[in-house]
Parts: structure tokens; sequence; C-alpha cells
């Protein structure tokens, strides 16, 4: 037990330090373009973080990176509340299954910024219009990873815990579930992922307040420091939660898969 403990440390170590060095990395080329094109192009690393420091410590600063992170966790979580649910209902039904792919093409095929103006139609430039689109934009990613979860899971243990006489409630949570999330995550993942770029691209084109109403104001006044400031916090944010919550997260819900 110990000894699995301290591996898991030690990888999660490694990973760490693989991600911080590709974060240099992408400082290192982020410094060669701005010698290769100048400020106004490409501001210096440094200016931009000092940009950064400068965006945070007023109040408006937190406020927008708050205000974008809850319309973007709402819209999500919403997604997953009813995209799971979807997928796992129609899943376990064929007809529901060959009638839900074309909704999935379709609703994969129509691009965030249609929806932003849609949303701006029926919701204005309130909290209603990043909302929703975050909601409509990840719905289907979700439900179809949910979805195929529950059709490619294996049918032979679900055989064997019949068999064995095993509890309705206890053989999915336990034989069925573990098969579903790990076709479920990648999709929820990448989703999460998503959520954010459509967050901001729609606050910055119908709100006032928050990440994408920061790009807007840097853009008006040709601000490259505070463009880049602005898209370093978006990045930091996505980088954060994805090393201490996706990541710890993803070893969890696969872990069955490594069982000897």
């Amino acid at each position: 037990m110990i000894h699995q403990m301290l591996a898991r440390l030690a990888h999660r170590l490694w990973s760490g330090w693989g991600t911080l060095a590709g974060v240099f990395l992408i400082f290192a080329l982020w410094q060669i373009g701005f010698e290769a094109f100048g400020a106004l192009v490409l501001p210096a690393p440094a200016e931009a973080l000092g940009r950064l420091v400068d965006l945070i410590a007023l109040p408006s600063g937190m406020e927008y990176i708050l205000i974008t992170a809850k319309r973007a966790f709402t819209g999500f979580l919403l997604a997953s509340a009813l995209g799971i649910s979807l997928g796992l209902i129609a899943g376990w039904s064929n007809t529901l299954s060959l009638l839900c792919k074309p909704f999935i093409t379709v609703a994969l095929g129509v691009p965030p910024i249609a929806w932003i103006v849609l949303a701006l139609l029926w919701f204005g430039g309130d909290d209603g219009t990043p909302v929703f689109t975050v909601f409509i934009s990840t719905l289907p990613l979700i439900f179809a990873g949910s979805l195929q979860g529950v059709r490619m899971r294996e049918a032979e243990l679900d055989e064997m815990a019949q068999s064995f006489r095993v509890p309705l409630f206890q053989r999915f949570w336990q034989v069925q579930a573990p098969q579903i999330i790990s076709y479920l995550f990648p999709a929820w993942a990448t989703a999460f992922g998503l959520s954010w770029k459509v967050v901001v691209m729609a606050e910055l084109l119908s709100s006032t307040r928050g990440i994408g109403a920061g790009l807007a104001e840097a853009r008006v006044n040709i601000d490259t420091a505070s463009t880049m400031a602005w898209i370093t916090v978006i990045v930091a944010v996505l980088l954060v939660i994805d090393g201490v919550l996706l990541n710890p997260l993803k070893e969890r819900v696969e872990g069955w898969k490594h069982v000897e």
C-alpha cells in the first residue's frame, strides 16, 4: 500500500516537472516571438506578466476572473447533469442510440459563434448568454461520451455479475459505472476545457464583465500586453485545474484498469 502511494506521488511529481518544462518552453518561444516581431505584435513576457499583476491587483480584475469561472462552471455542470443522464438513458436502447446519432452530428457541427448569436437574441447581454453558450456547446460532447460508454461496456462482465445474483444497483455501480466512466471522462475533460474557451468568446461579444470583456477592452485600446495578460490567466487556470483536479480524478476513476 505504502509502495503504491509513493509510486503515485513520484509519478505526479514527474508529471508536474514535465508540465513546468513545457511552460518554460512556451515562455522561451514567446520571448523569441517578441524579439522577432516587436511589442505591438507580441509583447515581452515580462511586460505581460507585470500587466497581469496590475490587473489582478485591481478589484475589477479578480471580479472578472470569478465571474468568468462562475459562468463556465454553471454552464458546464448543467451540461454534465443533463448530458450524462440522457446518455445513460439512450445508451441502453438500440433504437434511441440510432435516433440520437444525427442529433449529435448536427449539434457538434454547429460552431459556438452561432450559438452566441442566438443566445444574444434570446438572453441579451446578461449572464444567460455565456452560460447558455457553454451549456449547448459542451452538452453534445458529454452526451456522446456517456452514450458511448454504455454501448461499449463488456457484456460478459454484466452476465457474470448477473449469474452471481449481484443486486442491480451494486452491479451498475461496481461493474458498469467504471467502464462507462473510462469512456465518459475524456469527453468530459475535453468539454471542460471547451467551456472556458466558449465562455470567454461569449463574454467578448456580449458582456461588459468577465475575462472576455477584459479582452474586448484591450482590443479597443490596442493593448497587446493586457491581451496577453488575460490569455495567461485563462491558460494558468486551466493548467491548475488540470493538474490539481482532472489528473488525480482520472487516476482515481480509471484505477480499475491497472489493478493486478
